[in-house]
């Protein structure tokens, strides 16, 4: 149909090109969303801390971060930052273009696990906090032990909606070069001479991924509303 030949594809082209890619996005997907919640959460602490010298930057930040494209900001970074940055990484002049996307992907995802994390917060209600206080709690102890187990279980299936989206953005690092999923298929078809199958195979990994992962928020999304 439409001259495809979809045939070109077998286990030695997917284990030799695909699969090394497929790893690459999946290690940077959760690098990314381990680090993006962290440095998110830190985020949302200090646009709440009431603290205009915490807040502001904070703001700043966030609010940055989410009115730049993806891709700018990753392009910028790998073009700008200096050789001798990654000349201190052991290895690191080796795996430019995954390091530049490891720390982009962390800086960018922040700003919007950092608002993730700031509603999940907000939905705890105020008696909650003000029972911590009475008990005799600092503002960490109450964040730590009361408001923010609450909030990760509210916030779950928000996370993992944005950890999908987080996995379907990795195909942008095909634009410093770095060998990700998208790159394997593109790879692959530039060298056997099928680049239009290869890319049309890949959307469909994407969307099987996507997909299932999607079905399997929405199930959790709904077991948690009826423990709820």
């Amino acid at each position: 149909m439409f001259g495809l030949d979809l045939s070109f594809v077998n286990w030695e082209i997917i284990s030799k090109f695909v699969i090394k890619g497929f790893i690459f996005s999946v290690q940077l997907t959760v690098i990314a969303t381990i680090g993006g919640i962290i440095f998110g959460t830190i985020l949302a602490l200090m646009r709440l801390s009431g603290k205009a010298f915490l807040a502001v930057p904070a703001t700043i930040y966030v609010n940055g971060m989410r009115s730049v494209p993806l891709v700018m900001v990753i392009l910028w970074f790998f073009l700008l930052v200096p050789a001798s940055f990654y000349n201190m990484i052991p290895g690191g002049s080796n795996y430019r273009a995954e390091i530049s996307a490891i720390i982009t992907f962390i800086a960018f995802e922040a700003a919007y696990f950092s608002e993730i994390m700031r509603a999940g917060i907000q939905s705890i209600s105020r008696g909650q906090v003000n029972a911590g206080r009475a008990l005799g709690m600092t503002y960490s102890q109450n964040m730590r032990l009361i408001i923010l187990p609450q909030a990760f279980r509210n916030m779950v299936p928000i996370l993992l909606t944005q950890t999908i989206i987080l996995f379907q953005d990795t195909s942008l690092v095909y634009a410093i070069g770095a060998y990700d999923l998208l790159k394997g298929f593109s790879t692959a078809g530039k060298i056997y001479g099928r680049p239009e199958e290869a890319y049309l195979l890949a959307a469909v990994v994407y969307f099987v991924i996507c997909y299932s992962l999607s079905y399997m928020v929405k199930r959790l999304n709904s077991k948690i509303a009826i423990i709820r």
